[in-house]
């Protein structure tokens, strides 16, 4: 790693999350900055603005010579804080590091002493909502930057942009991204502090996200209900319709989603790093889901479960209408059913062309000619990680043996980050660390959400050497 000296980068940062960090963001917690599309009116509200206050204010006190932090808005868009941070070296490109401060609602049930917006320390954990996810982020990007310089490192230019929309599916960022294009400049590392992995033992680089489409089917045959006495029989029922329609979707014997357009070959060094994740921890992935009962897997095997909720399509009902509760229910044949969609996508399928085979095999040839509505219908890509650079993967390796006394693993998460395919869009060319401490039981956007403290610094070392190595790759 050159001249940084390994031991002031570990004191630097770990004084910093003590000292610093970590009073800092406990009272973050504490800012109930709500993501738009769950506080329509924020703007009125000011909880996005208070945040980003309040860590600009922390910002302001440190010690990066040079460095210029500015609040940006655009019009009825959420605020964005952007940190320009001067290189130490002679490159002329820029290092993008990544993170939100918007959060989930608060939601119900937190255990007796905590709740979404009172930080408690206990045990290494810092509790309260956006503690983990992302609270944390900014923090970390500028103590990585920090002890590089303190450590006789070097690192490129860099820029910390935060924004309050992620939560929401980052709708702001595309304008913001073309609006900052200039100020970002060449930008050739991606840093992203917005993910986490399998264990709290090693770092864990996020390779691969699923895309999502979603779409509301609505199949309707009456212009009101009528008594299932006088009708059933006469005309066909709106839900088995809508059933034999997700019989064209998907195979109810074994969940495989029969829509061609959603299937990819899966690359197989994506197959050799899943199986390497697995063995590495071994029943993690089965172990964060609380099963009831007897439930089995769809797989005995973990690594095709891994595959499965990686690198295959799938199909989930998330929500229905039309459907009376069992205590309201009457003997009414029912005019309409509608049932909301959620397929997750491979990384690299193409979401438009698996939206546009749905619409057809949902709306071509109806059985019983009933009348189906599409609506609620979204649709994005995933993104899957370019290769590692040669100089990037040491890094990673060293990392790996100095900081966590572990090797590296891969995650191929299967939900979606919208950001991370704006850009890779915007930077074709960038390598990525999308990485961060959240782990299986962080419990991001649900009771009792916690940051691991720990993690949060090693993997804030680790950035450190990441951008020692960017600086003098060659």
């Amino acid at each position: 790693m050159g001249c940084v000296e390994r031991s002031v980068v570990t004191s630097t940062v770990r004084r910093l999350w003590d000292e610093e960090i970590v009073p800092s963001l406990s009272e973050l917690v504490a800012v109930p900055a709500i993501s738009p599309v769950f506080d329509p009116r924020w703007a009125e509200n000011g909880q996005l603005a208070a945040a980003i206050e309040h860590v600009r204010a922390w910002l302001a006190q440190r010690s990066l010579p040079g460095a210029t932090i500015d609040v940006v808005q655009l019009d009825g868009r959420s605020p964005l804080l952007l940190v320009d941070v001067p290189a130490t070296d002679s490159s002329s490109d820029t290092v993008l590091l990544y993170g939100h401060l918007d959060k989930q609602p608060p939601v119900a049930n937190w255990s007796d002493g905590l709740g979404p917006w009172t930080p408690v320390l206990k045990d290494g954990r810092l509790y309260g909502r956006g503690a983990a996810d992302d609270g944390y982020s900014g923090y970390a990007a500028v103590a990585a930057l920090e002890a590089v310089r303190a450590a006789g490192g070097t690192h490129s230019r860099a820029v910390i942009l935060l924004e309050t929309g992620e939560e929401s599916g980052s709708p702001d960022l595309p304008a913001y991204l073309e609006h900052l294009s200039d100020r970002l400049g060449d930008v050739s590392l991606v840093v992203c502090l917005d993910s986490g992995g399998s264990d709290y033992d090693r770092m864990w680089l996020t390779t691969s996200l699923r895309g999502l489409l979603q779409v509301t089917v609505t199949v309707r045959i009456l212009e009101s209900g009528l008594h299932s006495g006088m009708a059933s029989g006469i005309v066909p029922s709106s839900f088995r319709i809508a059933r034999l329609l997700l019989d064209r979707l998907e195979d109810a014997e074994t969940g495989v989603v029969k829509v061609p357009e959603m299937h990819v070959e899966i690359p197989p060094h994506r197959i050799t790093e899943t199986r390497e994740a697995v063995e590495t921890a071994p029943g993690a992935l089965l172990g964060a889901v609380p099963r009831v009962g007897d439930l089995r897997a769809m797989s005995d095997d973990e690594t095709e479960l891994a595959l499965n909720s990686g690198w295959r399509p799938t199909l989930s009902i998330t929500g229905a209408d039309g459907l009376p509760a069992p205590d309201d229910a009457g003997n009414v044949l029912r005019p309409f059913t509608s049932i909301m969609l959620s397929f997750r996508l491979p990384p690299t399928a193409d979401a438009n062309a698996a939206l546009a085979a749905v619409t057809e095999l949902l709306t071509t040839d109806v059985p019983y000619g009933a009348t189906v509505e599409l609506s609620r219908i979204e649709a994005g890509n995933g993104w899957n990680a370019p290769e590692l650079a040669p100089w990037l993967r040491a890094a990673l390796d060293d990392a790996g043996k100095e900081v966590f006394g572990a090797p590296w693993r891969t995650v191929a998460l299967g939900g979606s980050i919208p950001f991370m395919g704006l850009l890779h869009e915007a930077y074709p060319d960038a390598q990525f660390v999308v990485t961060g401490a959240v782990g299986p039981d962080s419990n991001c956007h649900v009771p009792d959400e916690w940051l691991h403290l720990a993690q949060a610094a090693r993997v804030t070392e680790a950035v450190a050497l990441v951008l020692d190595a960017h600086s003098k790759r060659s």
